[in-house]
């Protein structure tokens, strides 16, 4: 039977002990009171309520430092250091590994400063010579000072940002348009950079810019075939300069190999005349004296060694002739000097002879040279 069932019986079962009576709500300080006489029974026995709760007190003390000292157990990584905040004013920075500080008193910040980071800048510029272009350009950087990094400026990074910008319009608008998509590109960059690092000094970022990338260049949509065009012919100027120069590094040690060989043949034909005049000169110098002791005989020695060595070198017609016969006779020499070897008719004993030397072959119209016979010596004697 339940002990709420009506009727006297079911009285006696009320869980409460309240043995049908109608009582209020429960006593919380006996509940209480209860309570921490068995939690005293435990750690002691007979301790009064007042000593309990100073040393529950101590215990959650300790635990809480326990769970003070652990919480400020921090690490800083290799790339990174840390910078410290005590009650929020800088105090000091600290190297990576194993850290500790006192919570709610310290407070520390790792900064990256060994990573390289990257920060783009692009737009349309108006040029020196008043065009519009599209300029990127991408600036590499990375932290040297932490401290600096993040109590000189507001926000580095954006800083930098409008630095870049800054910087990248002035160079622009001091460069003409061809040299920013053309040959300028790297002038630019280094200009660049150069006015970056004179705007962000004073400052003090503690930033270090590693290096600046200078990107392609190039104009509005609306005008991009004309740019596209003008660029095409600036290098079909540039391979036909090299080529040129290609052909006249080609040529040039020709020219220069037949400028000294027609040199070096000029003077081998100089020293060849020189020699050959002095040879001439010494050896008429030998013969002045036998010219001076015997003329008429140098002379027709003389004589007789130049016809012998010219007749040497010619072709030679001998005709026969009866004795005291002076008649001129006319041949062709111009017809027999062409032949391979001259005719050489065998003449009598006691027959005069007479000797033609044929002159060069002038063509078949030439005219012929008259002989005459008699003494081949009477000539060369005045």
């Amino acid at each position: 039977m339940a002990w709420n069932e009506p009727g006297n019986n079911g009285k006696d079962r009320d869980p409460w002990g309240n043995n049908g009576k109608n009582q209020g709500p429960p006593d919380l300080d006996a509940m209480l009171r209860k309570v921490t006489s068995r939690f005293g029974g435990l750690f002691g026995g007979g301790k009064s309520g007042g000593d309990v709760g100073r040393f529950g007190l101590s215990i959650a003390l300790v635990v809480a430092v326990v769970v003070w000292v652990v919480s400020g157990f921090y690490t800083i990584r290799e790339a990174e250091r840390g910078v410290v905040l005590r009650f929020g004013e800088y105090s000091h920075n600290v190297d990576p590994g194993l850290r500790w500080k006192p919570t709610f008193i310290d407070r520390v910040i790792p900064v990256d400063v060994e990573s390289v980071r990257s920060l783009p800048a692009s737009g349309f510029m108006l040029t020196q010579d008043e065009n519009v272009v599209r300029v990127e350009m991408d600036v590499q950087y990375r932290v040297v000072n932490p401290e600096q990094y993040l109590f000189s400026v507001t926000n580095a990074d954006e800083s930098l940002s409008q630095a870049t910008d800054s910087a990248l319009r002035y160079v622009v608008g001091h460069t003409r348009m061809d040299d920013v998509l053309t040959t300028g590109r790297e002038k630019v960059r280094q200009e660049t950079w150069q006015v970056v690092d004179s705007i962000v000094e004073p400052y003090q970022m503690g930033l270090q810019i590693v290096d600046v990338n200078f990107l392609p260049a190039r104009p509005p949509e609306e005008v991009k075939d004309a740019f596209d065009d003008a660029i095409s012919a600036q290098e079909d100027e540039q391979r036909f300069i090299r080529e040129a120069e290609a052909y006249a590094r080609e040529v040039e040690p020709k020219a220069r190999g037949s400028v000294k060989r027609l040199e070096q043949e000029a003077e081998g034909y100089k020293s060849q005349i020189v020699l050959k005049a002095q040879g001439e000169v010494a050896r008429f110098n030998e013969l002045l004296p036998q010219y001076q002791a015997a003329p008429e005989l140098t002379r027709e020695r003389i004589y007789l060694e130049t016809m012998e060595e010219l007749y040497q070198q010619t072709n030679k017609v001998v005709v026969d002739m009866p004795a005291g016969n002076n008649s001129m006779i006319y041949l062709p020499l111009d017809k027999l000097s062409g032949k391979a070897n001259a005719v050489q008719p065998v003449r009598p004993a006691g027959t005069p002879a007479v000797e033609s030397t044929p002159p060069s072959n002038e063509g078949a119209n030439s005219t012929p040279t008259p002989l005459r016979g008699g003494d081949r010596f009477s000539s060369g004697r005045n």
